[in-house]
């Protein structure tokens, strides 16, 4: 099948055959603001299954359940703090997964064998209204990590998606396009099992914003054995093929990733320019598959500065260049 048969521009049709899809145990490939996710009905063990041999990804890595709204969550979690229904007041919609003790509707197949659960409310049109038809038709949650191989680089459009994937899916299998996204690097994901708010995977919902919702200051992860095992946390991930240098001097031939107003030494091959760290947050993974493309051997990134979601970008890139 060619890669263009798995892909859906998102009319009614397009979505309403997802849902369909979903429901038949198949996967979805589709649009968030962070990145694409590769979804499946999230009480379907068979077809969470397929996530995990789609993607090449440890059986105990959890999943994120995507819902349409913070107002059915209840149904898959328990003991919930006030902070955190501040945050999800505050911040969903948007790029945040908050981590609780399940409910015994979220089984071990999505979590991993843990006694928690990761929820999100995505904040992308698409995404959303996959989500309240899915509900509407008895659905429950949509399980979804990112739709690309494991520790490989998150895809921020459709076509890298099917890149990627495409020689995994089988016919019945989906991907919707909706456009590039927005914010580029995956959810914050805030563990909210304990007193205070605790940031398990940097994002764009930062430190200063958990801070003013709750009127806590949120803790940071301290690696340890003893942690909750969330998405993207593993020291490898993120990485491209080619081999990603931090914080050099870049020489000729090798691919270039920094703020605009860092210039181009001669020789060397600029892969992305963004004028601010939020750009630079929307352009990274691009910028990255971009440098395999190219046939790259090696790419440099100059890291932006500073607090918020620059934070998040430097998570990414120092995973990223401990390779695969």
């Amino acid at each position: 099948m060619s890669q263009s048969q798995f892909v859906s521009k998102c009319t009614t049709d397009a979505l309403q055959l997802a849902v369909t899809t979903l429901l038949h145990g198949n996967l979805v490939a589709f649009p968030t603001e962070t990145v694409y996710g590769l979804g499946a009905d999230a009480l379907n063990k068979q077809a969470v299954a397929r996530i995990y041999e789609t993607k090449g990804r440890p059986a105990d890595h959890p999943l994120i359940v995507h819902l349409h709204s913070m107002q059915v969550m209840g149904q898959w979690v328990e003991d919930v703090p006030e902070y955190a229904i501040a945050l999800g007041r505050d911040f969903w919609p948007g790029p945040m997964t908050l981590i609780f003790k399940r409910s015994t509707l979220a089984q071990d197949f999505i979590t991993g064998g843990q006694d928690t659960v990761g929820i999100r409310v995505p904040d992308h049109v698409v995404a959303l209204a996959l989500l309240e038809a899915f509900h509407t038709l008895g659905g429950g949650g949509i399980a979804a990590p990112s739709a690309n191989r494991f520790g490989h680089v998150s895809p921020t459009t459709a076509q890298a998606v099917s890149d990627e994937l495409s020689e995994y899916l089988r016919p019945e299998d989906q991907i919707l396009d909706g456009g590039a996204c927005t914010v580029g690097v995956e959810s914050t994901i805030i563990d909210c099992t304990g007193p205070a708010p605790r940031i398990l995977r940097p994002g764009g919902i930062t430190i200063e914003m958990i801070k003013e919702t709750t009127g806590l200051i949120p803790l940071q992860l301290v690696d340890s054995k003893e942690e909750i095992r969330v998405s993207g946390s593993l020291e490898k991930h993120y990485a491209p093929a080619a081999k990603v240098i931090l914080d050099a001097a870049p020489d000729a031939g090798q691919g270039f990733i920094a703020l605009k107003e860092l210039v181009t030494p001669e020789g060397v091959i600029r892969l992305a320019a963004p004028i601010n760290t939020d750009e630079f947050a929307r352009d990274l993974y691009a910028a990255l598959r971009k440098a395999d493309e190219k046939g790259l051997a090696e790419v440099v990134v100059e890291q932006p500065q500073g607090d918020g979601i620059a934070i998040a970008i430097r998570d990414r890139l120092e995973r990223a260049s401990k390779g695969r």
